[in-house]
């Protein structure tokens, strides 16, 4: 393992899975039953919610705000925020109110040099300060030095931005983590899709691999393993390797030259509702907004360091894509079925099993952290 991260080396993961080739095992670790009713509860959801507003978490990739000007503007945890680049290349994160009336002053994605309220035209520049407010004499005493956008605890790190709402931002925690996204990747576009499904639901779906054979038979099962895992945890988060098929050809390599580039994907799991996966070519990064405890908004950023002259790497790009959206609706459809069966009774808990051990260390976290706040 690199003494400078938590997670081990390529190598390493690369022996862990050819060993559980050969003897036709997997991960294992405990088991967890997690009451139904959790997810059901208003009361729970509510505690969900403050949990991510206490805890650091990724907002935006870095790509996404390339240049100075460019912002992200969406709601996280139910809080309206925007992320922008200012002219001094630093990112900063405000709540996203107008000081005057609070109309939200953006939505959505762009670049601009200034953000103007479209109420009342009360205007900020990119380091959240008010710069102009028409007809100020309207307005006697009022200082424009104390009423600009108000900012939350932010910092970039390792080609995320990351965020905490209610709490100063834990730089320790932050500085566990290990590399996520390379330099060099850059924003190939971005999406928001709400699923009718708990945003629990979904994120279980990309912690185990279980489910490779029977949700995925036409689309992941023939290049990857049904039911074979590498799972580290470090701190919070956790690291999930989905290995394909041609990992076998590093049977014969040197353990310095045993890539996961090609060989597999990483799922990291950064707590509490972010997943950032690695494929050949790109990085998917998602976050998991939810809605209400039937809906989820899904937002996806994908990224990559492909040369966009090469046409044979974006052609690569393009089929690679093709198969993971069809595998992600795969893995929607069946959440949904998941949440349309919840009110049915049938179950009072769902059983995750020792091969889905990833899944138990995210709900032993999470209700770990919702008795720090409670």
């Amino acid at each position: 393992m690199n003494p400078t991260t938590t997670v081990a080396d390529d190598s390493v993961v690369v022996q862990r899975i050819l060993d559980h080739i050969d003897q036709k095992t997997t991960d294992l670790g405990a088991g967890w039953r997690e009451p139904v009713a959790n997810y059901r509860s208003p009361e729970r959801l509510a505690a969900e919610r403050a949990v991510m507003r206490r805890t650091p978490t990724p907002f935006c990739p870095s790509a996404a705000l390339a240049e100075p000007g460019s912002f992200v503007a969406r709601e996280a945890a139910g809080t309206p925020l925007l992320a922008v680049r200012g002219s001094d290349g630093e990112v900063r994160v405000f709540r996203n109110a107008c000081r005057h009336r609070g109309t939200q002053l953006a939505s959505g994605s762009g670049c601009q040099r200034a953000f103007v309220c479209r109420y009342h035209g009360w205007t900020y520049g990119l380091d959240g300060s008010l710069r102009h407010v028409p007809h100020a004499g309207g307005f006697p005493g009022l200082d424009l030095a104390t009423r600009g956008l108000v900012p939350v605890a932010s910092r970039e790190l390792h080609g995320l931005v990351f965020v905490t709402q209610d709490t100063p931002l834990s730089e320790a925690g932050l500085d566990a983590l290990p590399p996520l996204i390379p330099s060099g990747h850059r924003l190939l576009g971005s999406a928001a899709n709400e699923t009718p499904a708990n945003w629990k639901i979904l994120c279980e779906g990309f912690l185990e691999g279980y489910h490779i054979r029977s949700t995925h038979p036409g689309t992941f099962y023939p290049l990857q393993f049904d039911n074979l895992n590498v799972v580290e945890t470090f701190g919070r988060h956790r690291r999930i390797a989905f290995p394909y098929r041609n990992i076998q050809k590093l049977r014969a390599a040197p353990p310095a030259e045993r890539s996961a580039d090609g060989t597999l994907t990483y799922v990291y799991h950064l707590f509490p509702n972010v997943m950032v996966a690695t494929f050949p070519g790109r990085i998917i990064v998602v976050a998991l907004e939810p809605l209400s405890l039937g809906s989820t908004l899904q937002h996806t950023w994908l990224l990559s360091d492909r040369d966009p002259g090469d046409p044979n790497a974006q052609a690569a790009l393009a089929k690679g894509g093709d198969l993971v959206l069809a595998g992600g609706a795969e893995d929607r459809d069946v959440a949904c079925a998941i949440q349309r069966s919840i009110a049915s009774g049938a179950n009072e808990f769902f059983e995750f099993g020792r091969c889905e051990a990833a899944i138990g260390h995210f709900h032993r976290t999470l209700a770990a952290a919702l008795a720090e706040c409670a």
